[in-house]
């Protein structure tokens, strides 16, 4: 990947742990998303040969640029690590700084890291010298409302030679609470030569453009906005490019979109997991239909594969004669 691609991305997938697999990112990728990192990935050498490492760092047949996201504290144990990945095929690194939840931060890694400036030098400069593909990094606007220190961060950031810098608009303390602020995420735009792409509350091509307008970013990344509506990237470039929004996704478009989802879920991590991780995205597509909740209740009581996708499919069949259109809830956003 160039760095004038990086330059040039304007949608990007945020990396999830647990959602953003190797079916989802492929998934949001043929709906418009520029970006798609993996999960985050172990940088412990003991914990590479897992299972849970192994599909993380499985790339078979991705299309797009393979982005590999990393986390952890150690400056030489993160510089081997996007070595590893380089080697098993990453077009990209990705650091993360910016993941809130205990048992990152209780390592201190993650979002802990804003918390020593100068260590976070040392992780960016030891990966960037280590490997010979672009770096990136995710972070946060600070450890807490007191503490917030993204403005030097970027700064240290860009003086390390990353490539682009992902910031998304809560503290660390904040985790998912409250809304996201881009002030900061504006003013770092201001002084850094960096791609800067915003993340946090996008959940909409509404808000999309208006978090682009007001921070001057080149991209808007989104998280758990596309969880179960992988097709927002597509709206919010239609928005991006007409001023206004494109017709719904049609039921029976969606529910196909949903099923092949599903399937590649079955196939890549076999039935019964499969069958259990795909409960989550299901819970999430189902969301919409008004009503629902029963039938997602009893889909969480299905432990085949086969079965599963038969009562899923069956489902949708009978929704699709009450619904033209997949139901979105940004109509007036």
């Amino acid at each position: 990947m160039t760095l004038a691609a990086l330059h040039q991305t304007q949608l990007a997938l945020a990396p999830m742990a647990g959602i953003t697999d190797l079916p989802f990112r492929q998934l949001t990728r043929q709906f418009g998303a520029q970006w798609a990192a993996s999960e985050m990935v172990t940088v412990n050498p003991d914990l590479q040969h897992t299972a849970k490492t192994r599909h993380r760092q499985n790339h078979a047949g991705e299309s797009g640029v393979i982005a590999v996201q990393i986390a952890g504290s150690d400056p030489a144990q993160l510089a081997a690590a996007a070595q590893h990945n380089v080697a098993l095929g990453a077009q990209v690194i990705d650091i993360n700084m910016g993941c809130p939840v205990k048992k990152v931060c209780n390592v201190l890694a993650g979002s802990a890291l804003l918390q020593n400036e100068k260590l976070v030098a040392q992780i960016l400069n030891a990966v960037v010298r280590a490997v010979n593909v672009p770096v990136t990094l995710k972070t946060r606007l600070g450890w807490d409302d007191a503490h917030q220190n993204i403005p030097t961060i970027a700064q240290i950031a860009e003086d390390a030679g990353i490539a682009a810098l992902a910031i998304h608009g809560r503290t660390r303390s904040q985790m998912y609470r409250g809304q996201a602020q881009y002030e900061l995420i504006a003013a770092v735009k201001q002084q850094s030569r960096l791609p800067i792409w915003a993340n946090g509350d996008i959940t909409s091509p509404q808000k999309a453009a208006a978090v682009l307008a007001q921070t001057g970013a080149n991209a808007v990344m989104i998280g758990r906005g596309a969880q179960g509506q992988p097709w927002l990237f597509a709206d919010i470039q239609h928005y991006l490019q007409h001023g206004t929004l494109p017709p719904p996704m049609p039921f029976q478009a969606a529910s196909a979109t949903i099923l092949r989802h599903l399937a590649a879920m079955h196939t890549f991590y076999g039935d019964n997991a499969g069958t259990r991780i795909a409960r989550k995205h299901i819970g999430w597509y189902l969301a919409r239909i008004p009503n629902s909740q029963t039938v997602r209740q009893q889909l969480n009581q299905i432990n085949h594969a086969g079965e599963q996708y038969d009562y899923l499919a069956n489902y949708l069949a009978a929704q699709a004669q009450q619904y033209a259109y997949w139901p979105r809830d940004y109509e007036a956003a």
